[in-house]
């Protein structure tokens, strides 16, 4: 934690801009065998997850990134049963993913366990008690080993990851995309987080090149998290059939609507919209 004065959070991730968070008390700060965890609270966005100094999630925003990453691929689909989840160890995208009493089973791959554990201790709105569902399976392991070995099949994979840098380098490949596609069902969706495009745009490019080489259908599809700055974050998305995506609104309403949830961020509307990308996005 650097900055003045010392009781404010600096993040750098982007090189010639700042931003900065007032803390009012570190929960935790540890080096783990994998990355720097540090747990804050702040004044407005409440409790804070940052990872190698790059924020991650906080309870204030959270919904707007980890609702867009679960249901707009499982409404569109309509019948997802089994469900990978490569990273995700704060717990957000399970908790969004079991919300729906017509998945099966979710298996969670986590490279590292201290997050999980730290995470329910520190930030426990984020699971809301997802990872003793008995329909969570667990596993502390490399996302990217797992997706090679593994002969299990799923109708949704989601890879909750962090930037392409340290741990999570790995899962920005063509090899693990295409290990992904190879584990989908026949109507199966693939969707990963691409950065924020107007200043990580080579990661944006990136993603949609290698979805395009790997997947039928390819897109990007954006939500807004106010702590991930300069605008839309972009989500990717990868099929085998263009079906899914191009689902009706009156269809995900009518999904919607039977599930009766109560949503934060997420809309039928928003689900839609949320395809029709900005001119700068054109790739």
């Amino acid at each position: 934690m650097n900055g003045s004065p010392e009781n404010w959070f600096s993040e750098t991730l982007h090189g010639t801009y700042e931003q900065r968070f007032e803390v009012t008390n570190i929960l935790h700060h540890s080096e783990t065998a994998v990355q720097d965890i540090i747990i804050f609270e702040t004044p407005f966005f409440g409790r804070v997850l940052a990872l190698d100094g790059i924020i991650q999630t906080t309870e204030r925003d959270e919904a707007c990134y980890h609702e867009m990453l679960a249901h707009v691929p499982i409404f569109a689909h309509g019948s997802v049963q089994e469900v990978l989840i490569i990273g995700g160890g704060d717990g957000g995208a399970l908790r969004e993913v079991l919300r729906h009493p017509k998945i099966n089973m979710v298996t969670i791959v986590e490279i590292d366990g201290s997050v999980v554990e730290l995470c329910q201790k520190f930030l426990p709105a984020l699971s809301k008690g997802a990872f003793q569902d008995p329909r969570c399976n667990l596993l502390i392991s490399d996302g990217v080993e797992f997706v090679k070995m593994t002969d299990r099949r799923f109708d949704l994979i989601i890879v909750d990851s962090s930037d392409p840098v340290g741990p999570s380098a790995p899962l920005f490949s063509d090899a693990f995309y295409r290990d992904c596609r190879d584990l989908l069902t026949e109507n199966g969706i693939f969707i990963c987080q691409s950065g924020v495009s107007f200043v990580q745009e080579t990661e944006a490019r990136e993603t949609i090149r290698r979805l395009n080489s790997v997947f039928t259908d390819a897109a990007l599809y954006v939500t807004q998290v106010p702590t991930y700055s300069f605008g839309f974050m972009d989500l990717g998305w990868g099929a085998q059939s263009h079906t899914a995506r191009n689902t009706d609104i009156n269809t995900i309403r009518t999904r919607f609507n039977s599930t009766q949830l109560d949503m934060r961020y997420y809309s039928p509307q928003i689900h839609t919209a949320s395809f029709a990308l900005p001119a700068y996005m054109h790739y």
